[in-house]
């Protein structure tokens, strides 16, 4: 079976690396001949402020607004042990962890952070698809690649660049399409590297909730199971015209998702579909006049938003437009 050291890259498979002697090996039939990943930061924003402040590496740790109505923007892994999550009320999260250090968000640092992660990426292949600061979709097909190794190669030497050159880590799903890398790169957070192949994804998929796959939120999910639907594998006994009478378009998406097929492409670049701006009162605001001045004055934010050709970009932007004095690595990093 094919296997992968994460730690250096070695192909080999053994008990322990037989060239660095770590014991952190990947194993999978498919692993050399998969190309499609999805890279996610762990705890992105916490993992930052963790590095820049060591003092705080065993602490738990919550980014986000305190008091008033402020949402957990993220949390670290030994916050979450007590039940914080993302996007939580902060009063509740520290009512489940009163012992967090709460840190407010600091957007610039982590847009430089992401760039430098995404200078390594660029070193890799130019088919990035940034889905926000901490995560993006790479292509490392052949012809499409950088460098003529397998991508699983790759991975294991971004994964380790990333780790000692920007001081955070990432967990790594490794596919052939974007739906099951993803889904592999949550697989085992933190510091994970998992692997989902073609011959196996139609059981992987089936022993999920419907929620799990691509496409299907919360809402969705409620009127399935409305319907007695709460499985993927339930889905996967359906012919694709009972989908199609039941969901309509989407129903036909769903026959080839649910057993692992997705045509979507990795893009690098895409026009933005909106443009907004929130924000987050400490207090109801309920006078007419108070609410005019706050409509006008995200009016006014918007439309310098839209004045900055910037809005129209994609939210991962590229390494020069974040940092514009950002430099590719030297060319050692693939090196033997």
């Amino acid at each position: 079976m094919a296997a992968l050291c994460r730690d250096c890259g070695t192909t080999e498979d053994a008990e322990a690396c037989p060239t660095c002697g770590s014991a952190r090996l990947v194993r999978h039939p498919e692993l050399l001949d998969l190309a499609i990943a999805h890279i996610d930061c762990d705890s992105f924003y916490a993992s930052v402020e963790k590095r820049d402040n060591p003092g705080l590496r065993d602490k738990p740790v919550i980014v986000g607004h305190p008091g008033g109505r402020g949402v957990v923007t993220t949390a670290c892994y030994i916050a979450r042990q007590f039940g914080p999550r993302s996007a939580m009320p902060m009063f509740k999260a520290l009512e489940l962890c009163p012992h967090a250090v709460v840190i407010p968000p600091d957007i610039a640092k982590y847009k430089r952070v992401s760039a430098a992660i995404r200078s390594l990426f660029a070193q890799a292949t130019p088919l990035i698809e940034p889905v926000s600061l901490d995560e993006a979709y790479l292509d490392l097909s052949p012809g499409v690649r950088l460098v003529e190794r397998p991508p699983a190669v790759l991975l294991a030497r971004l994964v380790t660049a990333i780790e000692s050159r920007v001081g955070i880590t990432v967990s790594v799903g490794l596919s052939y399409n974007k739906f099951l890398a993803k889904l592999a790169s949550d697989r085992d957070k933190p510091r994970g590297f998992a692997v989902i192949g073609r011959t196996e994804a139609t059981r992987v998929l089936a022993a999920l909730p419907v929620r799990a796959l691509w496409g299907i939120g919360e809402a969705t999910a409620r009127r399935m199971a409305e319907q007695g639907v709460t499985t993927v594998a339930q889905l996967q006994a359906m012919p694709e015209a009972e989908l199609s009478a039941r969901w309509g378009k989407f129903g036909r998406q769903l026959a080839g998702l649910v057993h692992g097929v997705d045509p979507r492409r990795i893009v690098p670049d895409r026009p933005a579909k909106s443009v907004s701006t929130e924000t987050t009162f400490a207090r109801d605001i309920k006078d007419a006049t108070g609410r005019t001045e706050t409509i006008l004055r995200a009016g006014r934010v918007l439309l310098d938003r839209l004045a900055d050709g910037r809005a129209f970009r994609l939210i991962g932007i590229g390494v020069t437009d974040l940092c514009p004095a950002a430099e590719a690595d030297p060319p050692d990093l693939f090196g033997c």
